[in-house]
């Protein structure tokens, strides 16, 4: 099991939104970027990924599962694009802002960290483990 991170700005695509389409859950479409692109290409269903708030909330706000793996994202014809299936698995009792992640050394080379602009981005198994944490779970 791989671990990710996934970023939405909450008027686009908010973990409220994402909650209620429960187990069906949602394609994880509009990403044109390549280095997203490829990182879904690496994901595989039952990996787990964090749900991010950006713009003005900046935080790790709940746990999401990929349950379909990359395939045509429906919102082009351009073939170039990907996306993955994920579902809403459980909301953190405290969401984990990026100004607490930056200052805990262990996560300073988390790749939200280093590059805070990718919209998908790998997760290792030791940061999953502390942001968890941070956010009570």
């Amino acid at each position: 099991m791989r671990y990710w991170l996934f970023k939405s700005e909450p008027s686009t695509w908010s973990w409220d939104q994402q909650v209620a389409k429960g187990d069906a859950g949602e394609e994880w479409d509009g990403v044109r970027n390549y280095q997203a692109r490829n990182f879904m290409r690496e994901m595989e269903v039952g990996d787990l990924g964090f749900f991010y708030h950006s713009q003005s909330e900046k935080a790790v706000v709940g746990i999401v599962e990929v349950i379909a793996e990359a395939h045509p994202d429906s919102t082009t014809d351009d073939d170039r694009w990907e996306c993955v299936d994920i579902k809403a698995v459980e909301p953190l009792p405290t969401p984990v802002t990026l100004d607490q992640i930056k200052a805990r050394e262990e996560l300073a080379e988390m790749v939200l960290v280093k590059n805070s602009r990718l919209s998908v981005q790998p997760v290792t198994e030791a940061e999953w483990r502390i942001v968890r944490a941070m956010g009570g779970l």
